[in-house]
């Protein structure tokens, strides 16, 4: 009898042991989807990183650049979102803003009441430029994309170049349209460029880098695209990326001569979440060579 009540606490012991483990995995569960839905999407994170770009001129050494991407303006990113970010932005006292692509998501058909008054907003000496990204061609399409780019006063970028001065020195900001959706031509963005002076190109798709570094060009690449995968397992890296932001999906890399700087995004899309991997605003500074 007592061997009998032995096994049958046991059993009990063991029936509320896995009972505990399974509450807290379901509880740990939750806990994580209310984290990944709720606290990392709107937790930005603001990346300050100095790039030294060989050859760029004494006058804009300490050059301030301020980075947003895929906002994807919609259910998941409403006005009041773009508005902080906005904020954000103008607080670092950029002398430029770069917008590299993918304003939209695919299904928000109210782009130019909602986004027009809070890109508005953006200031910085030398202006804001952007150039567009696929979901920019999804749904909407981009010829209304093109027209919340004019009337928030910013520079299209997609197959141009756009030339800054600064006491005398020049600084060539150069852009791709969607490579992505086979849109990028960058044999006509290297016929409007001067051969003489330090360039970057936007391009919001990161792998572009491989065509863009062969032009032995550009000194730097800044993209977005990938979200930096959005979502991110420790020790596994992102289950899934989209196509051309497989290689260089987030952060810092050398490609040839050419860095490439992938920012994570500031938006959301698929799937309304961000796991150990924040939403970015990414702050450069340009350092020449005697910087």
């Amino acid at each position: 009898m007592r061997a009998k009540a032995r096994t049958l606490i046991g059993n009990e012991i063991v029936r509320a042991t896995v009972g505990a483990l399974v509450t807290m995995g379901a509880t740990t569960g939750s806990g994580l989807l209310v984290y990944a839905a709720g606290v990392e999407p709107k937790w930005v994170e603001i990346k300050r990183i100095s790039l030294r770009l060989g050859g760029l001129p004494a006058a804009f050494h300490g050059y301030k650049i301020v980075q947003i991407s895929d906002i994807h303006a919609g259910e998941w990113f409403p006005p009041e979102r773009i508005a902080e970010t906005v904020k954000m932005v103008n607080d670092e006292h950029p002398d430029l803003v770069v917008i590299t692509g993918d304003f939209v998501t695919y299904t928000y058909p109210h782009a130019p009441a909602d986004i027009v008054p809070s890109l508005s907003e953006l200031y910085a000496p030398d202006g804001v430029i952007g150039t567009l990204g696929n979901h920019d061609y999804w749904g909407l399409g981009p010829a209304l994309i093109r027209q919340v780019m004019r009337e928030a006063a910013i520079i299209e970028m997609s197959n141009n170049v756009h030339t800054i001065e600064r006491d005398g020195a020049i600084l060539h900001m150069a852009g791709v349209d969607s490579a992505r959706e086979k849109m990028a031509r960058l044999e006509v963005v290297l016929k409007k460029l001067p051969k003489e002076g330090t360039a970057i190109l936007l391009a919001h798709e990161p792998d572009y880098a491989d065509v863009a570094a062969h032009a032995n060009r550009f000194s730097l690449q800044l993209s977005g695209h990938s979200h930096g995968g959005q979502v991110v397992v420790p020790l596994y890296g992102p289950p899934r990326l989209p196509p051309l932001g497989k290689k260089y999906y987030a952060g810092l890399y050398q490609v040839g001569h050419m860095q490439v700087y992938t920012n994570r995004g500031i938006g959301v899309v698929g799937i309304p979440v961000r796991f150990f991997c924040r939403p970015e605003i990414t702050v450069i500074t340009l350092e020449g060579d005697e910087g």
